[in-house]
C-alpha cells in the first residue's frame, strides 16, 4: 500500500474517539478523523510526529485522516481502516503462504444473524474463515492486543471457535503495523478473558497467526511472520 504526498505535523491530543488535534508547524492546528477504536496505549506522547492523508470528498468536516504516528524509531500505522486491505494485498501477493493456495478471497463475510469476519478465504480443498485485528501495541519487544478491554473481540474468537467446531477451517490473524515488536503475545495485563479466550480456542484448532508491517511515510506493506507466544 503506497502514500504520495502525506502531511505531516505534531500530534496535540484525541477526544471525542474518533478526532485528534494536530499542529502543522506553520501555525495552523486542525482537526483530524482518527479511525481507530482502541486506546493506542503507547503512541499518543504530545509532540510525537503524525501522517496525514487527506479526502477529495467535499461533503467531509475534517477532510484529513491520521495515518501514521511515530514512536521512538518507528512509524506506527494506526489507521484500522487500511488494515484488512494490507492483509489482502499481502495474501494476493503470497506474502501471507499460511493458507495455502486460494482461489478465492471474499470480504466481509456473515457468519450470524449479528456479526460479519473479515475474510473467507476458499481452495478446492477448504474455507478458512480469518478475522483480523490490527496490531499497534509493543511492550519491550512484544507486539501485543488487545490495547483495551474488547468483549467484540472474545466474540469473534468465539465464532471462530464454533465455525471450527462445525467443520471450517478458522484464524485469527494479528497484523502488526510497527517494526520493533520482535514476538506477538496476547495482552493478558490489559485484557484477561481475551487473553484466556485465545488459548482456549487455539486449543480447539482455531489457527493463530501473525505478521508484521514495514511502516513508512511512503508505504506500509506486510513483510515478515512474527512468532507466538500464548
Amino acid at each position: 500500500m503506497k502514500f504520495e504526498n502525506l502531511l505531516q505535523g505534531r500530534f496535540l491530543k484525541r477526544y471525542k474517539r474518533f478526532l485528534v488535534d494536530v499542529d502543522l508547524g506553520d501555525g495552523r492546528v486542525i482537526t483530524v478523523h482518527c479511525l481507530n477504536t482502541g486506546s493506542m496505549k503507547g503512541c499518543l506522547n504530545p509532540g510525537n510526529a503524525v501522517l496525514l492523508s487527506q479526502s477529495d470528498n467535499p461533503k467531509r468536516k475534517y477532510p484529513h485522516t491520521l495515518e501514521m504516528i511515530r514512536v521512538g524509531e518507528y512509524w506506527v500505522g494506526i489507521n484500522t481502516n487500511r488494515t484488512n486491505h494490507l492483509v489482502r494485498e499481502a495474501l494476493e501477493n503470497g506474502v501471507i503462504d499460511d493458507f495455502g493456495p486460494l482461489d478465492h478471497i471474499q470480504a466481509e463475510v456473515k457468519v450470524s444473524d449479528k456479526s460479519r469476519l473479515d475474510f473467507l478465504l476458499c481452495s478446492k480443498e477448504t474455507k478458512i474463515y480469518v478475522e483480523v485485528k490490527n496490531c499497534t501495541l509493543v511492550e519491550g519487544e512484544i507486539a501485543m492486543f488487545p490495547d483495551a478491554v474488547t468483549v467484540r473481540g472474545t466474540k469473534h474468537l468465539l465464532e471462530l471457535a464454533e465455525l471450527k467446531k462445525k467443520g471450517f477451517e478458522a484464524a485469527i490473524f494479528y497484523c502488526v503495523q510497527r517494526m520493533d515488536g520482535k514476538i506477538f503475545s496476547p495482552a493478558v495485563h490489559i485484557d484477561p478473558t481475551y487473553s484466556k479466550t485465545l488459548r482456549e480456542v487455539a486449543a480447539k484448532g482455531v489457527k493463530i497467526v501473525a505478521y508484521q508491517a514495514s511502516v513508512g511515510p511512503d508505504e506500509i506493506c506486510i513483510s515478515r511472520k512474527l512468532p507466538i507466544r500464548l
